[in-house]
Formats: C-alpha cells, sequence, structure tokens
C-alpha cells in the first residue's frame, strides 16, 4: 500500500511539473513559429490534464483495483516521457541561447540544431500521443471519473526565510555567484547584476536565499532586500517593497516620486544588497525604470535576479549570467531522504528506500519535483 502512495504521489508532482514546462518561457520560445509542434504539444497539455482529472478516483481505487493499479502504473511511465521531452526542449533551447551569446559561430549553428532537433520531436511527441491517447481510452472502460482538474498552479510568494531542511549540492554555485560580485568589471554605475537563469524547479530561488543569509551579506550590506517579483512587474510595488524590507518598516508613501525621493534619501551612501526572486517581464524599458534610482545616491549595490529567461538576463546583466544546472542523483536523494522521512533517514525503512531511490532516478536532477515527490512518504 505504501508504494502505491508515493507512486500516486510522485505521479502527482510529474504531472504538475508537466503543467509548468507546458507553460515556460523556454518551451513557448521555441514553439514561435513552429505550428505543427505547438499543436502537438497542446494536444499533450490536454492529454496530460484529461489524465490528472481522474487522478484522485485512480489513486483511492488502485488500492482494491488491479487493473486501476496497471492503468496508473502506464500513465506514469508515459508521464516520464512527456516530461523529459519537454525537459529535452527547454533546456536544450536555453543553451542554445546561452552559448550563442558568447560567440557568432554558435549561432550560425543554431538553425541545423534547431531543424534536425524538430525532426526528432515531432517523432518522439507523436508517440507519446499515440500512447496517452490509448491510456486515455482506457479510463474510460475503468469507469474513472474526474474529481478535480488541477491544470497549471498558481506561482506561490517566495521569501527570504532560510530552507527548513537544508540545501544539498549548491556550495560550489554559492561561492561561484560570489567571485562574480568581486570581480574589477562586475559594476556599471556603482550596480552589479548577476542572474541566475535555469529550469523551473531547479533551485534558483533555493541559491539566492543561500546568499542572501550568508553572513558575508549580512556583515557587508548596510541594508538588503528581497521582492518576489513574479509575473506582475510593478516598479511602485518592487520599490516599496525593496524599502520595507530594508528598513524592516511599513512605508504608507503612495507616490512613486516621493518614493523614490525616500529611497536615495534612505540609501545614501550605503551598501545594498537585492534579491529579485521570479523575474518574467522581458520588457527593456520596466527595468530601466525601475533600476534608475538606485544610480544615484547609494555607495554600492549587488543585484540578483533570478529568472528562467536568458532575454531577461541579457537585459539586467552587469556580469555574464549564471546558468544554474541540476544536481545529481546523489544531492537529489539526500534532499528527498531529508525531506521524506521525520528523522531524515531511511534507514529503517528499506522498501521505501528502494521506492524513493526510484523516484530521485526519474526526478532529473531538479529539487522542486523531488520534494513535490515525498508526498504519500513522508508520514514515515
Amino acid at each position: 500500500m505504501a508504494e502505491a502512495l508515493v507512486g500516486g504521489a510522485v505521479l502527482s508532482a510529474f504531472l504538475q511539473v508537466a503543467f509548468e514546462r507546458v507553460a515556460s518561457r523556454e518551451v513557448l520560445d521555441f514553439l514561435k513559429g513552429r505550428k505543427h509542434i505547438d499543436g502537438m504539444v497542446q494536444k499533450l497539455k490536454i492529454e496530460l490534464m484529461s489524465a490528472d482529472a481522474v487522478l484522485i478516483d485512480a489513486e483511492e481505487k488502485q488500492i482494491t483495483n488491479p487493473a486501476v493499479k496497471e492503468w496508473l502504473d502506464e500513465l506514469k511511465d508515459a508521464v516520464y516521457v512527456a516530461d523529459d521531452l519537454l525537459d529535452e526542449i527547454a533546456y536544450e533551447a536555453l543553451r542554445c541561447k546561452l552559448e550563442a551569446e558568447s560567440t557568432s559561430k554558435v549561432r550560425g549553428l543554431i538553425s541545423t540544431f534547431v531543424s534536425s532537433f524538430d525532426k526528432s520531436i515531432q517523432s518522439e511527441l507523436k508517440n507519446i500521443l499515440d500512447r496517452l491517447d490509448s491510456i486515455s481510452k482506457q479510463k474510460d472502460v475503468l469507469r474513472l471519473e474526474k474529481v478535480a482538474a488541477v491544470g497549471i498552479p498558481s506561482r506561490p510568494l517566495t521569501t527570504s526565510c532560510p530552507e527548513e531542511y537544508g540545501v544539498f549540492g549548491r556550495d560550489k554555485d554559492k561561492e561561484a555567484i560570489f567571485m562574480k560580485f568581486q570581480s574589477s568589471e562586475a559594476s556599471d554605475n556603482g550596480i552589479c547584476v548577476i542572474p541566475i537563469v535555469g529550469l523551473g524547479g531547479v533551485g534558483k530561488t533555493t541559491l539566492a536565499r543561500l546568499i542572501y543569509n550568508d553572513k558575508r551579506v549580512t556583515n557587508s550590506f548596510d541594508h538588503k532586500a528581497w521582492v518576489c517579483v513574479s509575473e506582475n512587474f510593478d516598479c511602485f510595488r518592487i520599490l516599496k517593497t525593496i524599502l520595507e524590507d530594508a528598513t524592516l518598516s511599513m512605508c504608507d508613501i503612495q507616490n512613486m516620486n516621493l518614493l523614490q525621493i525616500k529611497i536615495r534619501e534612505t540609501f545614501k551612501d550605503k551598501k545594498i544588497f537585492l534579491v529579485l526572486d521570479d523575474v518574467w517581464n522581458e520588457n527593456y524599458d520596466d527595468w530601466i525604470e525601475l533600476i534608475k534610482v538606485f544610480k544615484y545616491g547609494a555607495q554600492e549595490i549587488k543585484i540578483i535576479v533570478t529568472t528562467r529567461s536568458e532575454n531577461i538576463a541579457s537585459n539586467v546583466c552587469t556580469v555574464p549570467t549564471y546558468l544554474l544546472n541540476q544536481l545529481s542523483n546523489e544531492e537529489c536523494w539526500l534532499l528527498f531522504e531529508k525531506h521524506a522521512f521525520r528523522n531524515g533517514s531511511s534507514s529503517e525503512f528499506p522498501l521505501l528506500r528502494e521506492i524513493g531511490k526510484q523516484i530521485v532516478q526519474k526526478c532529473g536532477g531538479l529539487p522542486l519535483i523531488s520534494c513535490k515527490s515525498t508526498w504519500g512518504i513522508a508520514a514515515f
């Protein structure tokens, strides 16, 4: 029974990540001008949402109905394949963009890469769509009922609070960011901006949080502030949050001009550290409007921007973008084990340990999936 619960939990997590993949900036950028592939990806989204709608009912019925358990196993394998495909599209598109940034020769090779990649993707999409279509038809035979279609979840707000279960595998990344900050060419008019770019769930926010709470930041800066920007890039809201977070006091100013004056007065001759987390807006003019208030008065400003978009990174960076890679399987396992078991150890549960190891193998080095996949096993 425990294996069934864990299987349902990891499938739920993977469906949610697959939904995010379909809606991610990397995938959307890749699909521009590729109507046939775009149509297939949209069909994939519909098939996944159709399966998601009956997932709760299936998870309950699998305990007493072996046929439903077999159906869930087939769906799980298909979702893994679909997620791997979407992950491949997102990651390769992002990687090629970053390589193209540094050399014109790579830019010339992108069209060749895309042409061969398109062919392989179409073939793989067709295979997975045929497979999901067959699985979808089986759900009607099994009389699985719709309970709740979760769809694409709303984006949670992030904070600077340290990770409850600790951080694994990011010490080298943290030190690399600090090295970038120390570079003599890092600043533009006293402002240093380092974008952290990576896939959804890879740990950009976690890395930014790790740096934000490092004693070197606490001891070296007069003020620091954390802003969860997300999809609503409202300059007034962002600036007001920066002021409130930096001063640890509420601000009742409702006028942009007065707010900018207050920020300049507060930050005059000070060292400031900022994190702008989860940025989605690619409008360069909005960034200029936001940053101009910091160009006068402050002694030094260091800014970390986390985003999935290389375009955003190019707009804001004063040093080369930091591309955050996935964790190793071993690092993902340590994180999974810490989340899943009450004492942080799986030694007393060899069966669940083996199941957990199999789950981690499917997480693709993405710590967010590892954490979500502990649902159902976390009671042990």
